[in-house]
């Protein structure tokens, strides 16, 4: 039996929704502010398709996500077809200079494992390193951000 959990975060960006869009757009960019996620390498002319590989300590996953819904400046949405069972989406609403970015993650934790950590413990971890994602991202965006809306 497999469980999944979710978690969402989010945070405003002092940064315009066109930068934010772009930066999350280009997939292969995303380890530069995820912690756990080593690589994400494209592998369709579409850039449906993209190989990620996550690290964590001496836990290395890998899975092929699908996406399964892209509207510009609003949302991209995936799922994985094969490797760690996983969906999410990321969401931007512009707020005319700054951009609040929402990041839904949901991952499916098999029985065993999930009987052997506690899930209350295990969600702690993973939505405050999700969080300190958005923060990275919040902070490499800002950066770019020209000054003008800073």
């Amino acid at each position: 039996m497999t469980n999944w959990l979710e978690h969402t975060v989010q945070i405003e960006v002092a940064a315009d929704i066109d930068l934010v869009w772009s930066l999350w757009s280009d997939l292969e960019k995303i380890p530069l502010w995820m912690k756990w996620i080593e690589s994400v390498v494209i592998t369709s002319d579409d850039a449906e398709l993209s190989r990620w590989t996550l690290a964590t300590g001496n836990w290395h996953f890998s899975w092929l996500s699908r996406i399964r819904k892209q509207i510009k400046h609003q949302i991209i949405k995936w799922e994985s077809v094969d490797g760690l069972p996983n969906r999410g989406a990321i969401r931007f609403y512009d707020r005319h200079g700054s951009t609040v970015v929402k990041l839904s993650v949901a991952y499916a934790i098999p029985g065993i494992l999930g009987q052997l950590m506690d899930r209350l413990f295990l969600g702690r971890i993973v939505e405050s390193t999700l969080q300190a994602d958005l923060e990275r991202f919040r902070d490499y965006a800002q950066q770019l951000q020209p000054s003008r809306l800073r």
